[in-house]
């Protein structure tokens, strides 16, 4: 039926979520499953050891392919930090024609550090290990099929978009699975270059609009408020990395679905601007 996907920093409340959607969800379907490292009893040090990490990774695919089928809703409860990770779990999903939606839940790195030191032994992430998560994460993005429907929950939410989630994973669409003779569409190809290009435009901009401390500004036609503080050109240009790097490898690879995503340069702009404007919040 579904595979639903639990992304976010370690120590996020990721596994308190997915307990509160598996309850909701089991109230309408008599077959959820919730599949977690704890529920396959993987300890958090695995991710300090490059292998005994991509080991455990192995063993959450095998037994999420053995717990998947037709009438049963999976969620997958796990760090899942990794792009071509859930691109794989998302290409398993479409292989049995199940429906697919992740689950982003954000918080903030000091909450995540608070909650993880709070832990019980064994419970807890080794402090050397969260921090190279934290640093390694690689956000969702609603721009590329394998994160869509992306749905965003943040720490301070009191509740989650369950009819949302719900409508997805039972009437949202099912898409056939990956076939080497089926023509994908792919972006153009300057379309890399437009996104450095109009992201770096962008922040040219910003910069020569700055005028006092925070306020609303004007874009290439955008409308973003921004903080109450002055902003640096060096914390400009470290957003724009990490926006392009979310949207690169939907660029390289070319796995997009035909007419989900422009890559001109003033859909590119709207973009942006919109990733400042939730990125400088604080």
């Amino acid at each position: 039926m579904a595979l639903v996907t639990f992304t976010g920093y370690p120590a996020s409340a990721k596994s308190t979520r997915a307990a509160q959607l598996h309850t909701y969800l089991a109230a309408k379907h008599n077959n959820v499953q919730l599949l977690s490292d704890h529920s396959l009893n993987i300890s958090r040090n695995v991710y300090s050891d490059s292998r005994e990490e991509k080991a455990a990774r192995g063993t959450l695919f095998a037994a999420m392919q053995r717990l998947m089928s037709p009438n049963t809703i999976l969620i997958v409860d796990a760090p899942n930090y990794i792009k071509g990770f859930r691109y794989q779990m998302y290409c398993a999903a479409r292989e049995l024609k199940l429906r697919v939606c992740t689950i982003y839940v954000v918080a903030k790195e000091e909450q995540c550090r608070e909650w993880n030191a709070a832990r019980q032994e064994g419970e807890r992430y080794p402090d050397e290990t969260l921090e190279n998560l934290i640093q390694r994460y690689e956000e969702p993005s609603s721009m590329v099929r394998w994160d869509s429907p992306l749905f965003t929950v943040l720490w301070s939410d009191d509740q989650m978009p369950f009819e949302a989630i719900w409508e997805a994973v039972s009437e949202g669409k099912i898409k056939p699975p990956n076939s080497g003779t089926v023509a994908v569409s792919k972006a153009p190809t300057d379309a890399l270059l437009t996104l450095e290009k109009t992201a770096l435009s962008i922040i040219t901009e910003l910069m020569s609009l700055q005028d006092g401390y925070g306020g609303t500004v004007n874009l290439s036609g955008n409308n973003i408020q921004l903080p109450p503080r002055r902003l640096t050109l060096s914390e400009l240009h470290r957003l724009k990395r990490q926006f392009v790097q979310v949207h690169k490898k939907a660029i390289t690879l070319g796995t997009i679905e035909k007419g989900s995503v422009e890559w001109d340069a003033s859909s590119v702009a709207h973009k942006f601007a919109v990733y400042l404007e939730e990125h400088l919040k604080h």
